[in-house]
């Protein structure tokens, strides 16, 4: 880690033994300081970028391209790249089966109902949905000429269906058809969050 490297050293030190899914917070960590990395690399490009248009956004309407950026990159961080940190480190497994893929609908998420531990029910289902609320939230400021209900929601399905598709690709995940439906259905809750804010 180029950042939070000594706040992890002592977490693990600490709580590594105590903790159960410490793992967890190694990966959030983890994704944390590449974030950080990745968007400090966004920052000096957007800033070249606006030093050379001539249109500007207002303040609030630039903090929201920002942020926008900044979650995007996390989440990608934490769904996607999770065992790399720079793009030349990546492994495409292109001969991977696409037995490997989960199309029936439910089907693993309703044996984590059944697991010893809820948490991985809850991290798979609710973590899912909280994960997209702040795309169906942020993508509406962010292009608010284009943004509508539907083309929020679809392109939120879209960058799901993007996740999961690299997370086969690169063997960082289970590709499953359930957490593109638990995306989705965060990208709406937080349509109607942007709705329900802009209208108060």
């Amino acid at each position: 880690m180029l950042f939070l490297g000594p706040l992890y050293s002592f977490l693990a030190k600490q709580y590594a033994t105590n903790i159960n899914h410490f793992a967890l917070v190694k990966l959030t960590l983890l994704a944390l300081d590449k974030t950080v990395f990745y968007f400090l690399i966004f920052a000096v490009v957007r800033l070249i970028w606006l030093l050379l248009v001539r249109r500007r956004r207002s303040i609030k309407s630039e903090a929201s391209v920002w942020l926008f950026a900044f979650y995007i990159i996390l989440v990608l961080m934490l769904t996607t790249f999770r065992n790399t940190y720079f793009p030349w480190q990546l492994d495409f497994n292109f001969s991977r089966p696409l037995s490997d893929i989960n199309l029936v609908f439910m089907k693993e998420t309703l044996k984590l109902v059944y697991a010893p531990s809820q948490l991985d029910f809850f991290y798979n289902s609710l973590g899912n949905v909280l994960c997209f609320v702040p795309f169906g939230f942020l993508f509406p400021i962010v292009f608010s000429k284009k943004a509508t209900f539907l083309k929020t929601v679809l392109i939120g399905m879209l960058f799901s269906v993007g996740i999961e598709t690299l997370q086969f690709l690169l063997a960082t995940g289970v590709s499953d058809i359930d957490d593109v439906f638990f995306n989705t259905c965060g990208a709406v809750l937080g349509y109607l969050i942007f709705k329900i804010v802009k209208k108060a």
